[in-house]
């Protein structure tokens, strides 16, 4: 090897050390340095597009993954890390093509057909990557990352068990695997298995600790069983966890925790998640300002009017507008451990929102004099969440309430497109549309109605809330605050839960709600 090489790979070794270590900034500066000494060394561009990539500089690392390509072309590894780059940008069509082309370089890449499977699951055609992982497993059977992403598919299949037994595969594999428990604490939490889960979570989180994700379905795990002590705590790990529409927010004064006093000071409440959670959380809004403070409270924009009928605040602040003065403040999601609520001391108390009277006066004029029970019904929520495709229903499943003797409302704003043919369809249901502007409006229309019937989504809260009776069609596997095997809430005394069987599936459950909505309206 002549000085040159020599200088070469002595530099490359360095700048490799430094990118094994996490030293990523130094990697990156000594990686330049060669590739600018070095520019035809496939090794050297290579490596600066490695660490590009892990400093999320993804249009820096993928120009230079396809410099790499250029000086070779033949090499399957570097259409495999072009591809990865693209997936990292959410480019995944763009990755597939990639990940192709390295397979067809090297039809024996086990790596590039498990990829190709992470790209596959991420626009969601699920089969086609089970089949991807399943080439990369039968090419390589002792591959962990392979089986644990498989069972992630599997997961999004509904097959839990087969997943469960692909994350067990996978530890048998890495026993030091700490996502591979944690992906295995999530196919557990489906199956309704929950102390098995805590179980499979404590693993992860002793495997790597600060693992927030970890920690906050731990959390959730907790607080459906009725753990609240120990879920409440765990809980405060979501603040940890970057999630699109989720970031850490950071303030100048600190967080209330319950033990400071709060006589005389202002204190900044502030909603999080989703505006169902707003509705549910802001019932303590009232034991806040019993406290003696001065309440700001900060919403979304949709629920700004609806707040001002909620007792103790003092100023309402829509969320993005400047923050005024305060002393202290709190996530609205965070007082239940401030307050240390357990099942029993859950503030159950309704209507804490209520309707404005203009409101009420012109959805009573809208709706015209009520002849029949008036029926009120949601059967889907946002197509972002992340269990949509549980929780929501199409709208022709539930054709046969309609033959129920009553007058129906849609309680939905946004319409999805298989559901709008069938709105069109029938004249049996009112539907309101763009005309429910705010969650105001839609407490106007919902405190005309003498029953809610809706999937989890926030109409349940806000029905919930007005102390208008609702029934809550549950999934399988409930979101923690519908808790377990009861068939009605701690949160609402008017809520009756409907809630799915083994089968996972909603056709008894609409039966059920069926043969009991024929109850109600002879009662009536």
């Amino acid at each position: 090897m002549d000085q040159a090489a020599s200088n070469l790979a002595q530099a490359l070794e360095r700048a490799l050390a430094d990118c094994k270590a996490g030293r990523l900034v130094e990697a990156e500066r000594l990686s330049e340095q060669i590739v600018a000494a070095n520019g035809d060394s496939y090794d050297a561009v290579s490596l600066l597009a490695v660490v590009q990539a892990r400093l999320g500089k993804g249009e820096s690392a993928l120009a230079t993954f396809d410099r790499a390509i250029a000086l070779r072309p033949y090499l399957a590894v570097a259409h495999n890390n072009r591809g990865n780059a693209l997936q990292r940008l959410d480019r995944d069509e763009e990755a597939l093509a990639s990940y192709d082309r390295a397979i067809e370089l090297r039809p024996d890449f086990a790596m590039a057909y498990s990829d190709r499977g992470n790209s596959l699951r991420k626009l969601k055609r699920y089969e086609e990557a089970v089949a991807s992982y399943d080439r990369a497993l039968a090419l390589r059977p002792d591959f962990p990352e392979a089986h644990s992403n498989r069972g992630n598919v599997l997961q999004a299949l509904n097959r839990y068990e087969e997943a469960v037994a692909s994350y067990d595969r996978a530890i048998a594999l890495q026993p030091s695997y700490a996502v591979a428990y944690y992906n295995r604490g999530n196919g557990l939490q489906a199956l309704k298995r929950y102390q098995d889960a805590v179980a499979s979570y404590d693993r992860a989180i002793e495997l790597r600790p600060g693992f927030a994700q970890a920690e906050l379905n731990r959390s959730l795990s907790r607080l459906v069983i009725g753990d609240f002590e120990r879920g409440w705590q765990g809980y405060e790990w979501r603040m940890d966890v970057v999630s699109p529409g989720n970031s850490k927010r950071s303030f100048a004064r600190p967080q209330w925790s319950g033990r400071e006093d709060l006589a005389g000071k202002t204190i900044y409440l502030h909603a999080e998640q989703g505006l169902g959670d707003t509705i549910q959380l802001c019932r303590f809004v009232p034991m806040v300002a019993a406290r003696g403070a001065r309440v700001i409270l900060e919403v979304p924009a949709p629920l700004v009017e609806l707040m001002a009928s909620l007792a103790g605040v003092t100023q309402i602040v829509c969320n993005g507008d400047p923050m005024p003065d305060f002393d202290i403040q709190c996530p609205l999601l965070s007082l239940p451990l401030a307050f240390g609520i357990r099942l029993e001391t859950i503030p159950s108390g309704t209507p804490y929102l209520r309707a404005s009277a203009q409101g009420l006066a012109e959805w009573n004029a809208r709706l015209a004099p009520k002849t029949r029970p008036r029926i009120g019904l949601a059967w889907s929520g946002e197509l972002t969440h992340p269990n949509d495709r549980n929780r929501s229903i199409r709208l022709g499943a539930l054709s046969s309430l309609l033959d129920v003797d009553a007058e129906f409302v849609s309680l939905q704003k946004d319409v999805r497109a298989e559901d709008a043919i069938v709105l069109q369809a029938r004249g049996d249901l009112r539907h309101f549309g763009d005309t429910l502007r705010t969650f105001s409006d839609t407490a106007a229309l919902v405190s005309q109605l003498d029953l809610v019937i809706s999937i989890d989504t926030s109409v349940v809260h806000l029905a919930g809330a007005l102390a208008k009776p609702v029934w809550v069609l549950v999934p399988f596997n409930p979101d923690w605050r519908w808790l377990l095997d009861r068939g009605d809430s701690p949160w609402y005394p008017t809520a009756r839960l409907f809630r799915q069987d083994e089968t996972r599936t909603w056709d008894s459950v609409i039966a059920r709600v069926h043969a009991a909505l024929r109850d109600f309206v002879q009662s009536r």
